[in-house]
């Protein structure tokens, strides 16, 4: 694409880079592009978070594309230290990973755990913590071993990598604190004694402080079941192809507020719907994203219409359109 970027992106992207945003809103930008040529045109710590959920290593080839296992992580390695100089020295990378079998057997890839290895012990990054998206609505899979000779349970939880620069990578969970539970709730009102438990761990009476919330814990509930959403009706609407692999939105939410202020600069190389940038604009950070798919890129830019706005075609954006953005509602606390 023709160079030239004028916009805030200029900032975050080396002098000449050959690139112009697909559309746009105030906050941020999306681009038509292979990731693997954009990242080296970007500048060198500038990026606060990286999240993304790249296609997975699966032998069933998807339609959005994915790399077979054998070679998924070579692929993945070889752009990996652009993900990590492009990040702030508190930065971090959040990487959702989905699981795979072996074809034709009923044992599983360990492609997420040999990826890992490799990006702590070549790349360099550290690993602060392990989550695991535990998807209740995941419809059971794959039915070879599940619905027809019954000797596997469905499978229901993305690996969820949270990767660092450095080992102490900008973070606050005060920031995603859960309400409490109806028993901590009774606790705060009647009071502890703090007394030493069979454990032999000793609860102190700081026990019983209020904290605003309880801590929540790295098994992230989040069911994904958005067939009616906005999103896809709009798709519909339009004729465009939805993208067949989404997290939910409370996915970006809690990693975006976990881990960034306002203000802060959100990456997905992996755009596809773009569930990133939509969810970055509502908590007033910047974002960008690269994509490939053009297709995919027309239907996220519905994204950021507004319920008025069902009928304007997928025409270039305007910048009263970009401006709806910041109108929409946050989504609701995780619960």
């Amino acid at each position: 694409m023709p160079g030239g970027n004028n916009t805030w992106m200029a900032q975050y992207l080396k002098p000449n880079a050959p690139f112009r945003p697909y559309y746009k809103t105030d906050r941020g930008e999306a681009y038509l592009c292979d990731t693997i040529e954009f990242l080296p045109h970007v500048r060198d710590a500038s990026v606060d978070l990286i999240l993304t959920s790249p296609p997975f290593a699966l032998k069933r080839k998807k339609e959005y594309g994915n790399e077979d296992e054998d070679k998924y992580c070579d692929w993945f390695v070889s752009f990996a230290p652009h993900l990590r100089r492009i990040l702030k020295e508190n930065g971090s990378f959040v990487l959702d990973l989905g699981g795979a079998y072996k074809p034709g057997f009923p044992v599983r890839s360990v492609y997420q755990f040999e990826l890992l290895v490799r990006l702590v012990k070549e790349v360099g990054f550290y690993l602060s913590q392990e989550f695991y998206h535990y998807n209740p609505a995941r419809l059971p899979a794959p039915a070879e071993w599940v619905n027809v000779r019954r000797v596997r349970v469905k499978d229901s939880v993305n690996v969820v990598w949270w990767l660092s620069k450095t080992q102490n990578p900008k973070a606050d969970n005060r920031k995603v604190l859960r309400p409490y539970s109806r028993s901590m709730q009774t606790l705060l009102k009647n009071g502890y004694k703090a007394k030493l438990r069979p454990s032999g761990h000793d609860i102190s009476d700081k026990f019983s402080r209020d904290n605003g919330g309880a801590i929540p814990p790295n098994l992230l509930e989040l069911s994904n079941t958005d067939s009616n959403s906005r999103y896809q009706q709009l798709c519909r609407e339009h004729g465009i192809k939805v993208h067949p692999a989404r997290f939910p939105p409370q996915f970006a939410e809690f990693f975006i507020t976990f881990l960034t202020d306002e203000d802060a600069v959100v990456f997905d190389p992996f755009g596809g719907s773009n569930t990133t940038g939509l969810v970055a604009e509502r908590l007033m950070r910047r974002w960008f994203i690269t994509e490939l798919s053009e297709e995919y890129l027309k239907g996220s830019k519905l994204r950021f219409l507004d319920e008025g706005a069902s009928t304007a075609g997928t025409e270039a954006f305007s910048e009263s359109a970009s401006r709806q953005a910041d109108l929409l509602p946050l989504f609701p606390a995780i619960e």
